[in-house]
């Protein structure tokens, strides 16, 4: 069974059609693409399926469990975890301390005062860091840190609910293009050995082609292409859609 099922996926504003009909799956362990020009619907056809907006028309199942209509939270405690284009972190934390406070939310621990928050999980948050390749940074504050390793810190944060879905809205995004292959590798790498499912919006077809075992495609709310990366990359309408850009077929890393 598929640990994402989207059916018939719509999204109107007023009359206006952002998402139309859109359905696909995804598989544990799969790296799934979601990409298509500015306007095409990807934020929109994400964040509902993120519980942030709700649908119009279609259903949205997660492990087996109808989420539209749920809030973030509720689908994050379902084992959904999630990275955002902007990074969010405590500044005045430190790098461990950020961590922490997202394992206390994961265990549902309740503490009478911040100074105490930092007593507890100190040993998954610091295996959390290793796993990202930020253990040498555990106690620096995040105000410190270059755009990269935020970048890392982010997605040690969204693994703290030990997820079996992970959603990154365009995780690449403001990064120099070594970084960007270096945390798509750390991901797709985690994401097999922990068979968890993710779905990542992206610009940058280098990274989309690179590192993603499928793709799909929307244009104008319409899911117009999907498959493996040189099918859609092949595709007339895709190319069609992208013409001019010259993003289809750059070099991979």
């Amino acid at each position: 069974m598929s640990i994402l099922a989207v059916e018939g996926l719509g999204k109107a504003y007023s009359g206006f059609q952002a998402v139309r009909d859109v359905s696909f799956a995804l598989e544990a362990g799969e790296m799934l693409a979601l990409i298509g020009p500015n306007g095409a619907g990807k934020s929109t056809c994400f964040n509902m399926i993120n519980g942030q907006l709700a649908p119009t028309s279609g259903r949205i199942t997660i492990f087996g469990r109808r989420t539209d209509g749920m809030t973030p939270r509720e689908i994050w405690r379902l084992g959904v975890g999630r990275t955002f284009q902007i990074t969010a972190t405590f500044a005045s934390m430190t790098v461990a301390e950020n961590v922490q406070m997202a394992l206390l939310s994961h265990h549902r621990r309740r503490w009478p005062a911040l100074r105490w928050a930092a007593r507890y999980y100190v040993g998954e948050a610091a295996r959390l860091l290793e796993l990202v390749g930020m253990a040498d940074q555990a106690e620096r504050s995040c105000g410190e840190l270059a755009y990269g390793d935020l970048k890392r810190l982010e997605l040690a944060i969204a693994l703290a609910n030990d997820p079996r879905l992970l959603l990154m809205d365009e995780p690449a995004a403001g990064m120099a293009p070594r970084e960007r292959h270096a945390l798509m590798n750390l991901t797709a790498r985690i994401a097999r050995e922990r068979t968890i499912g993710v779905l990542f919006t992206e610009h940058d077809m280098d990274v989309v082609f690179g590192h993603a075992d499928r793709v799909l495609v929307l244009n104008r709310g319409m899911l117009i292409a999907e498959g493996a990366p040189s099918v859609v990359r092949a595709s007339a309408d895709v190319q069609a859609v992208y013409l001019g850009a010259g993003a289809l077929y750059g070099a991979k890393p």
